[in-house]
């Protein structure tokens, strides 16, 4: 599938604000084009430190967490964010990646506290469905 930059094949019903944090130029380019092409905006950063101080200085709809990051991987900012929801913050989705894709990483991403999770290089079409699942359930969740 060619992705055009600007140009969504998936438009969406309304643009997202993604935070994308992952390490990878390559994966960062592709998820940024993957987001873009199904009509969402991202920010990058490469590490979960940067993610938590990313999160709490501007407005995100979703976080495509990267597992392996140095400094602070993927779990350890995603057992923040969740912290700081106990503390009073508000949900944010999250969904994790991870180029390992092991039978059982889903459920073990989401007894973690995930909200989804989709296996590197990421896929317009699996980004996509997960990103729709979770706006679909947050919407009738409200």
């Amino acid at each position: 599938m060619s992705l055009t930059p600007g140009k969504p094949i998936f438009p969406a019903k309304r643009s997202l604000r993604v935070l994308v944090a992952e390490d990878n130029v390559i994966n960062q380019k592709l998820a940024i084009s993957a987001l873009t092409s199904l009509g969402h905006t991202g920010v990058v950063v490469n590490d979960g430190e940067k993610a938590l101080r990313c999160l709490a200085q501007l407005p995100f709809d979703l976080v495509l967490m990267d597992v392996m990051m140095p400094n602070m991987d993927g779990m350890a900012a995603l057992s923040a964010i969740r912290e700081r929801e106990a503390q009073g913050q508000a949900h944010m989705p999250v969904i994790m990646a991870t180029s390992h894709d092991l039978p059982g990483d889903r459920e073990r991403f989401i007894l973690f506290g995930a909200d989804g999770y989709v296996a590197k290089p990421v896929h317009v079409d699996d980004l996509g469905s997960e990103i729709k699942r979770l706006i679909k359930f947050r919407r009738n969740s409200d």
